[in-house]
C-alpha cells in the first residue's frame, strides 16, 4: 500500500467514525432508542443492515477456503439457511414485530411465566451474549488480523514481525470498532451499515473483475479450474450419471452426501436462528411496523443470496488457479488483492474490507450488549435503574463484549473451523423455537433444556478429542437427536404454562395454526396470520430465491443448462407468489374478532 491507498482508508474510517458519533445523539432516549432505534427503521435500511451484518471481513476468506477445499457445493453450509430466512419473511417477521421486544431473550417472559421463564431468559442472555456472540466477534477479528498480516500493514509503518504482532492487530481493530459501536447505539450501526455494505460489495466486485481479467476472461477461468483435477469444484450439487443412467453422488465431490443432506434437511431448522433469531430480530423489532419488517426480511434475502454470492465464488475459483499450492486457502482472497490490484483500487478494496468488518462486529457488540443490559442488568440486577443508568450500562457492556471477542480472536486459528463451531453449538433448539410460536404445550423448561443440551453436545462433539465427530453432517444429526430427546422428555415431565400466560401471549402476538385453538376461544380473538397461506407463500418464495441465485451462477460460470433450469424454477416461484397475492384471506369465524388492518 502506498500513500494514496492509506489516504482512502483513513478518509473512509474518519467518515464512518464521524457518522457514528454524530448519530450517538439519537441514542440518548433510553434502551428502546439505543438498541432498537426507537422502532422507526424503514425497510430498506433495516434490510441492508441485516445484509451488512452477515457480510464481514471473514466472509470472503471463509468462502475462499470453502470453495478451495470443498468446491462450490460446500457453500450449502450457509446457503441452506436461506430456507429459514425465507420462512422468516412470511411466517415470523410480523410475529416478532408484534411482540415489541428489545431482544429475543425478552420474548421468553412474554411466552412463558414463573421462575423457570426467568431462569431461561437469564441463561439465554448470558449464553448468547458471552460465549456464542464473542466467538462470532472473535472469528471476524481473526479474519481482520489475517488481512492485516497478508497486507503487511504493520511492517509498512516500521513494526517488524514478531509474537506480539497478532496482539497488536487484535487491540487495534477492537479499539477501532468500539469507538462508534459502543456509543452510537443501533442508529449509528445501521446508518453506517448502509454505506459499509455497498462499499464492501463494490470491493468484492472489483477483486472478482480484476482476477478474471488477469486469467483471460471467465471462460478461461472455468477451463483452468477444470484442468486442476481432483475435487469437482464447479458443481452446485455434485451428482454424476452412473451405470444404468441413475444419478449418484460424485466420487470427486468436496463434501460427503451425509454432510450435504444435513445442510439442506436438518441444519436450517435445528439451528438456534430457525425462527429468525439474534441480531435479525433486533432489526425486525426496530422496523416501523409489521409490513416494513416483512419487506426488510425480503430485501435482506435478495442482497445476501442473489447479489453478493457470486463475486466471492469467482474470486475463490481464481485463487485456486493462481495459487494451486496455497496451504491456507482462506488467504487466497487477500493475496489476490495484494498481487493484482493497482494503487487506488487496493486502497478502496482494503477500505471495503474494513467496512465489512466494522458492520458485522459493531452489530455483534450492540447485540451482545443488549442482552447484558436489557436481560441481565435491568431485569435481575437493577430493575429500578433509570434510563440514563441503563444507557451507561449498555455502553460499558459494549466494552466488555468487545474485550471478550478480542480474547477469542487471539486464540483462534482459522475462520472455517470457528464458523463450524458456532453452527455446532447453536444446533438443537431450533424446533422448540419454531413450535413455541404455534403450540401452547411448549414450556420454558423444554426451551431451557434444548438450549443447554444443544450447546453442550455441540461443544463436546466439536472439541473433546475422544468424543469429537469429524463428519460434520453426523455431528449435527447427533446433536439434534440428543437435544430433541432431552427437551421432549423435559416437556412431558413438567407442567404446561398457565392459561393466563398463554392468553396474554396469544392476545399480543396472535399467531395462526391449530395450536392455539383454546386461546382463541378464551380470548375471542381471530389470529392475525393464516399459517397455511404463509407457509405456501414461503415455499414459492424459496423457489424464487434459490432459482434466482443458482440461475445467475449457472449463466456466470458457463453452465447454461443449470442456468436455464434454475431460471424456470425462479419463474414458477414468482408466478406462485403473484397468485398468492391475489388470494382472499379467510373470514373470521362467528364470535371471534377480526384482526386490525
Amino acid at each position: 500500500m502506498i500513500w494514496i491507498d492509506w489516504a482512502i482508508v483513513v478518509a473512509y474510517m474518519a467518515f464512518s467514525l464521524g457518522l457514528g458519533l454524530y448519530l450517538s445523539r439519537r441514542a440518548t432516549g433510553g434502551l428502546v432508542d439505543f438498541f432498537v432505534s426507537g422502532r422507526s427503521l424503514p425497510w430498506w435500511l433495516a434490510g441492508t443492515s441485516m445484509a451488512a451484518t452477515t457480510f464481514s471481513i471473514d466472509t470472503p476468506l471463509y468462502i475462499a477456503g470453502v470453495v478451495g477445499t470443498r468446491g462450490i457445493a460446500g457453500n450449502w453450509e450457509w446457503w441452506s439457511f436461506g430456507i429459514a430466512h425465507v420462512v422468516m419473511i412470511y411466517v415470523f417477521a410480523r410475529l416478532w414485530r408484534r411482540a415489541e421486544i428489545i431482544t429475543d431473550a425478552e420474548l421468553t417472559e412474554l411466552r412463558y411465566g414463573g421462575a423457570t421463564a426467568a431462569w431461561l431468559r437469564g441463561s439465554k442472555a448470558f449464553l448468547f451474549a458471552v460465549p456464542i456472540n464473542c466467538i462470532g466477534i472473535g472469528y471476524a477479528m481473526l479474519a481482520m488480523v489475517k488481512v492485516i498480516d497478508a497486507l503487511q500493514i504493520w511492517q509498512s509503518v516500521g513494526i517488524e514481525p514478531g509474537e506480539s504482532l497478532k496482539l497488536l492487530s487484535v487491540i487495534g481493530v477492537s479499539v477501532l470498532v468500539l469507538l462508534y459501536a459502543g456509543f452510537s447505539g443501533l442508529w449509528g450501526v445501521v446508518a453506517t451499515d448502509f454505506f459499509q455494505f455497498f462499499l464492501a460489495l463494490l470491493g468484492a466486485i472489483i477483486v472478482a473483475v480484476v482476477a478474471v481479467i488477469n486469467l483471460g476472461g471467465m471462460a478461461s477461468l472455468i477451463d483452468q479450474v477444470r484442468a486442476t483435477g481432483g475435487t469437482d469444484l464447479l458443481a452446485f450439487v455434485p451428482l454424476e450419471r452412473g451405470p444404468g443412467g441413475w444419478y449418484r453422488w460424485s466420487e470427486t465431490a468436496g463434501i460427503s452426501v451425509s454432510t450435504f443432506l444435513a445442510y439442506v434437511t436438518l441444519q436450517w431448522w435445528a439451528f438456534r436462528r430457525s425462527d429468525g433469531g439474534g441480531e435479525f430480530i433486533q432489526r425486525l423489532a426496530a422496523s416501523k411496523d409489521e409490513a416494513e419488517a416483512e419487506k426488510a426480511a425480503w430485501f435482506f434475502n435478495i442482497l445476501h443470496y442473489v447479489v453478493r454470492t457470486w463475486p466471492w465464488v469467482i474470486v475463490a475459483l481464481a485463487a485456486v488457479v493462481i495459487y494451486p499450492t496455497l496451504e491456507d486457502r482462506e488467504l487466497g482472497y487477500p493475496m489476490l488483492m495484494l498481487d493484482f490490484l493497482p494503487p487506488v483500487l487496493l486502497g478502496l478494496v482494503v477500505a471495503s474490507l474494513i467496512a465489512a468488518f466494522m458492520s458485522t462486529v459493531s452489530t455483534l457488540i450492540n447485540w451482545g450488549a443488549s442482552y447484558l443490559t436489557n436481560d441481565l442488568y435491568a431485569r435481575f440486577m437493577r430493575p429500578e435503574a433509570s434510563q440514563a443508568e441503563l444507557l451507561l450500562a449498555g455502553r460499558l457492556a459494549s466494552v466488555v463484549v468487545t474485550g471478550m471477542g478480542a480474547i477469542a480472536a487471539f486464540y483462534s486459528q482459522d475462520v472455517a473451523t470457528v464458523f463450524r463451531l458456532v453452527i455446532a453449538i447453536g444446533t438443537g433448539p431450533g424446533l422448540v423455537l419454531i413450535l413455541r410460536w404455534f403450540w401452547w404445550r411448549i414450556n420454558a423448561a423444554a426451551e431451557l433444556a434444548s438450549m443447554l443440551a444443544g450447546f453442550l453436545v455441540g461443544l463436546v462433539t466439536s472439541v473433546v478429542p475422544i468424543l469429537k465427530i469429524d463428519d460434520f453432517g453426523l455431528r449435527l444429526l447427533t446433536t439434534t437427536a440428543i437435544t430433541t430427546a432431552i427437551w421432549v422428555t423435559t416437556m412431558l415431565l413438567t407442567a404446561p404454562e398457565s392459561d393466563a400466560t398463554l392468553d396474554a401471549f396469544y392476545s399480543k402476538v396472535r399467531p395462526g395454526g391449530p395450536g392455539w385453538e383454546r386461546q382463541r376461544q378464551r380470548t375471542g380473538l381471530w389470529p392475525a396470520q393464516s399459517l397455511g397461506r404463509d407457509l405456501l407463500r414461503a415455499g414459492f418464495a424459496l423457489l424464487l430465491l434459490l432459482g434466482a441465485m443458482l440461475g445467475v451462477g449457472g449463466f456466470l460460470l458457463y453452465q447454461p443448462l443449470t442456468g436455464w433450469f434454475w431460471l424456470v424454477v425462479a419463474v414458477v416461484g414468482w408466478a406462485g407468489l403473484r397468485r398468492m397475492g391475489k388470494t382472499v384471506l379467510p373470514a373470521p369465524r362467528p364470535g371471534l374478532e377480526d384482526p386490525p388492518g
